[in-house]
């Protein structure tokens, strides 16, 4: 019997966590911009908080790149769905911000 492997039985738990985590960052800082324009306040507390969200923001889009970029499972899964190992990095972008 042969069994067909499905892109949700390959699917990498640790992706998955660093994918939500990435999500969290990005939906926080985007809140909390917005909060500051619509409240205009202006200062330099405000534009520390925002620097501070970004750079959280940032290190967990890193921290999932380079997963994406090390991962066996997570290599197979873009190839299985049709992506090159050199566009990846667009694939972690397109579940990020979708």
């Amino acid at each position: 019997m042969s069994k067909q492997l499905s892109v949700e039985t390959i699917v990498c738990s640790e992706y998955q966590r660093l994918l939500e985590e990435a999500q969290s960052a990005l939906e926080v800082w985007n809140e909390h911009r917005g909060e500051i324009c619509r409240s205009l306040v202006v200062g330099k507390e405000a534009g520390d908080e925002l620097l501070r969200l970004q750079a959280k923001f940032a290190r967990a889009y890193t921290v999932l790149r380079n997963h994406a970029h090390g991962c066996l499972r997570c290599q197979l899964v873009s190839r299985i769905a049709g992506c090159s190992s050199e566009n990846n990095s667009d694939t972690v972008g397109r579940d990020l911000y979708s």
